[in-house]
């Protein structure tokens, strides 16, 4: 039987998990005509392990998309959150089922990195805003614990495919915080001018880090992108830039 109702998929970053956009996926589970699905990536359910391989993300997001097209879902909505990102950019490029693209901090690109010289106590050392984004509790307890390995299969699915970006030709709404000290201007800027899409916008969120969901304007940015997903050409309208007041917040508690 045909399904009426659309499906969003939304694909968490590397060292995350689902729970970075629960305020997100419990907004979009509200309004009608779309199922809201999550997942966690191999190895991202506490326990990383040395022979998971940016391959087996890859494969996991594949079986995911193809579940819901199996299931009868035409119209599929993707968001993707930094690793995240660059994994839903590739399913959007290839697979027609995909129509709308939303990109959150995507990581194309990693402040403080340089992929042929790796080394994460380096590159921390060497960007200590990253200790001021998350407090030094989380990055020991979330990034420093993690094998090496992890990271290098990090950089490896970046350059597997950050190319599919230039095949994406859906209409594409991207998010970067202006105090975001992990994902640079740069890749989101490679993002927008990749996308073969004219209906396409970056959107700044002053005062935001990497974790665009779990902080203050993760309303305001929920906002915009139930809107893109009800009309791709309302984002000729959308701010450049969210500013207090900020929109309307109708979900403050």
């Amino acid at each position: 039987m045909k399904l009426f109702k659309k499906a969003i998929l939304v694909v968490h970053g590397f060292a995350g998990g689902v729970y970075d956009q629960e305020y997100l996926t419990h907004r979009l589970e509200l309004i009608g005509n779309y199922d809201v699905f999550t997942f966690t990536l191999p190895g991202h359910d506490g326990d990383f392990k040395k022979k998971i391989t940016y391959k087996d993300w890859i494969k996991k997001v594949d079986s995911e998309m193809e579940f819901l097209i199996s299931h009868g879902y035409e119209t599929i909505y993707v968001i993707g959150h930094s690793m995240g990102g660059v994994l839903a950019s590739y399913v959007t490029a290839k697979y027609s089922q995909v129509k709308k693209l939303v990109l959150v901090a995507p990581a194309f690109r990693i402040s403080g990195f340089e992929e042929e010289k790796f080394n994460m106590s380096t590159a921390l050392t060497s960007t200590p805003k990253i200790f001021e984004e998350y407090g030094v509790q989380l990055v020991t307890n979330r990034l420093l614990k993690l094998p090496a390995n992890c990271y290098i299969e990090f950089f490896k699915i970046v350059k597997e495919l950050q190319e599919n970006i230039k095949n994406v030709k859906v209409p594409t709404l991207i998010f970067r915080g202006t105090k975001d000290f992990i994902v640079p201007q740069e890749s989101v800027d490679y993002v927008y001018k990749s996308v073969q899409n004219k209906y396409k916008k970056i959107i700044m969120l002053e005062k935001t880090t990497h974790d665009v969901f779990r902080e203050n304007k993760k309303c305001q940015a929920t906002d915009l992108i139930i809107k893109f997903f009800k009309n791709y050409k309302s984002i000729e309208s959308f701010p450049n830039g969210i500013t207090a007041p900020d929109l309307e917040d109708k979900w403050k508690k």
